[in-house]
């Protein structure tokens, strides 16, 4: 295959459709708009949500619940994400932090039990779930809650 014989793929290029370019290329005059009305004027629709004067539905259907001020949302880290941690070593959330575990500490950290840690170490942390609390101590290593 030489330089000069190279096409594109089938189908791979489409040409845009040019509108207002005379009556018999079927996207003339009204430029596929039909005819007048607010929809064929330059900038014409309507807003997102309009239904023509109708109570548009966001306003008919009731406001529910709330949003709790005092939540807690913790940055979560399973089990097996602190095997990259050499035996004997203390996790703490600004080494997750540094070693790109997690983005951003939030309201502290809080460990997982899923995976299996293959490690021996210190975790301290915010939270444990039971499962990662019996999994650290089971490897002979140690949590403290922060």
């Amino acid at each position: 295959m030489k330089l000069h014989e190279l096409k594109a793929a089938e189908g791979s290029r489409k040409v845009r459709n040019r509108v207002g370019r005379g009556t018999s290329s079927g996207n003339g005059k009204t430029s596929g708009r039909g005819q007048k009305g607010q929809k064929a004027r330059s900038g014409g629709g309507v807003r997102l949500g309009f239904e023509g004067g109708q109570t548009p539905l966001f306003r008919r259907i009731p406001k529910r619940g709330f949003t709790n001020i005092n939540t807690k949302e913790y940055a979560l880290v399973n089990l097996d994400q602190l095997n990259v941690f050499d035996d004997g070593t203390e996790v703490t959330p600004a080494i997750l932090k540094d070693a790109g575990i997690v983005r951003a500490e939030k309201s502290g950290v809080k460990v997982l039990g899923n995976g299996e840690l293959t490690k021996k170490l210190t975790v301290k942390a915010a939270k444990f779930s039971k499962s990662a609390e019996a999994a650290i101590i089971a490897k002979g290593g140690s949590i403290e809650v922060i």
